[in-house]
């Protein structure tokens, strides 16, 4: 498969590539603000000489952009796969929160996140969308868990963490193959290590110090934001965090 993948700038498209690459997929490479510059009509003439027969939209591209870029992919009945978040559920009312359930995002990101979901849809009813949590990768560069946990202790002189909130979180590895596999299986999905185990944000970052060698992370363990992020059912796709940390 020739696989074009937007967002290869950022944190989880690099590991998506890897992966498809792995299973002998040609992996193609696609600034999303390239084809706001050329407008609709060189756009598609530039994806078609591209020749994709698949496209994973993980680009951080607003809802007319994903929209127009999931269109093109439904003309040529080509599978769409783009990514969303957690983040389109408030904590109120708490989780675990199903695939169902409304979207009900306050923060600008969130109800971005919401726009571009039903974008999608609209323009590529086939399409998949698959919502994830927090991204954990041991390489610990760009947006991921890891990262933000070195940087708390580098600049505040400890990791605070919540033992009342369970995150949505998943390593990117396994992220990766979930979105291989979902990328021909159309409609909404969860992916999330944690649907199952309901691990604390507290034992989450108590067992990542364990697992990645940051003895050094000073943890105080808190009670602030109480919420149940987990995305329900999203243990279908992705190993629990356990096959990879253990026992809390």
């Amino acid at each position: 498969m020739r696989l074009l993948i937007t967002g290869l700038s950022g944190t989880l498209a690099p590991v998506l590539a890897r992966a498809a690459r792995a299973r002998g997929h040609r992996v193609l490479g696609l600034d999303h603000r390239l084809l706001r510059s050329l407008g609709p009509p060189a756009a598609a003439r530039y994806l078609d000489a591209q020749r994709p027969d698949g496209i994973a939209h993980l680009a951080m591209a607003n809802a007319q952009a994903s929209a127009e870029l999931a269109a093109w992919a439904a003309r040529r009945h080509l599978p769409f796969v783009m990514t969303s978040t957690a983040m389109v559920f408030h904590h109120e009312p708490n989780g675990p929160h199903a695939v169902g359930d409304a979207r009900n995002a306050v923060d600008d990101y969130g109800r971005g996140k919401v726009a571009t979901e039903d974008a999608v849809a609209a323009a590529h009813p086939s399409a998949s969308i698959v919502r994830i949590g927090w991204q954990i990768d041991p390489e610990a560069r760009g947006n991921n868990m890891l990262a933000t946990l070195d940087e708390w202790q580098r600049t505040q002189g400890e990791v605070a963490a919540s033992r009342a909130w369970k995150p949505a979180c998943s390593y990117m590895a396994d992220t990766a193959e979930a979105l291989l596999q979902l990328l021909v299986q159309p409609g909404v999905h969860h992916v999330d290590s944690n649907a199952a185990e309901g691990w604390t944000f507290a034992e989450l970052v108590a067992a990542l110090a364990r697992a990645h060698q940051r003895r050094h992370w000073r943890l105080r363990v808190h009670a602030d934001h109480a919420h149940d992020q987990r995305l329900a059912g999203g243990e279908r796709h992705v190993p629990p965090l356990s096959a990879r940390l253990g026992t809390r």
